[in-house]
């Protein structure tokens, strides 16, 4: 579980209600089913009419990526790849086959597969730079959807408010139903506006900053998957990788 993203989520939820209490209002003010239908109801009918259903499939898995940290270790890659690469000069390449299955990541288990295969190192570069390619499109798509339900909810708040006003404007004779219609109209804004920039578009960064993480992991692995296809010597490789990962934090930054 990735505590950070639930924590700013419970953070920034709680802040709104917490500065509601303080001004004097209660929770229920807050609850009104009929802006939640509009709002969240409009917003998933366009993103519904926006995006494939792949798309939306992808989304949706693409949120255990944000609630559920995958552990990325630079160090513990190198290591593995280090070792894999000491073997592999021992024992010849074709020894890397019984140690496949204690290989946990399966894009770093399926370079060591072209290694075993014969591949060359331009074909293995190539082959799985278009994998990285790939994931990252469909990462990012799947970010696009969220961005997108960042932009379509706070416009339908405001379309829940107007309908809000409408309804009181048709019952001024009315006196109990006035403030059913004026808090509908506000609910629905706060709906809109609040689940766009606490839920929809933080997500969509999060998705974003993590495809930037797990590529710069995937690049390491082609440099030290090359590294032992060339039977690179173990120091020079990891001073290689080392300097790598630390001049792709620098772009990053």
């Amino acid at each position: 579980m990735d505590l950070i993203a639930l924590l700013g989520l419970i953070i920034g939820i709680s802040a709104i209600i917490v500065g509601n209490l303080v001004e004097g209002g209660t929770t229920g003010h807050l609850v009104q089913l009929a802006a939640a239908i509009i709002v969240f109801g409009g917003t998933l009918g366009a993103v519904l009419l926006s995006f494939s259903l792949k798309d939306l499939k992808i989304a949706i898995n693409s949120l255990k990526l944000i609630f559920f940290n995958k552990k990325l270790s630079y160090e513990d890659t190198i290591d593995t790849i280090l070792e894999l690469l000491v073997l592999a000069r021992r024992r010849g390449l074709l020894a890397l086959q019984n140690e496949l299955e204690n290989v946990k990541d399966p894009f770093l288990k399926r370079g060591l597969t072209y290694i075993i295969d014969g591949l060359s190192g331009d074909l293995i570069k190539e082959a799985l730079e278009r994998e990285i390619l790939a994931y990252e499109d469909m990462m990012k798509r799947a970010s696009k959807v969220f961005e997108s339900a960042g932009g379509y909810a706070p416009t339908i708040g405001i379309i829940g408010a107007i309908l809000g006003l409408i309804h009181v404007l048709k019952n001024v004779t009315d006196p109990t139903k006035i403030g059913i219609g004026i808090a509908t109209a506000f609910v629905a804004t706060i709906y809109g506006v609040g689940s766009a920039n606490l839920l929809f578009i933080p997500i969509s960064k999060r998705i974003i900053n993590k495809i930037e993480e797990e590529v710069i992991l995937m690049e390491l692995m082609i440099e030290g998957i090359l590294g032992i296809e060339a039977g690179m010597n173990p120091y020079y490789l990891r001073a290689k990788l080392e300097s790598f990962i630390r001049e792709r934090q620098k772009e990053r930054i």
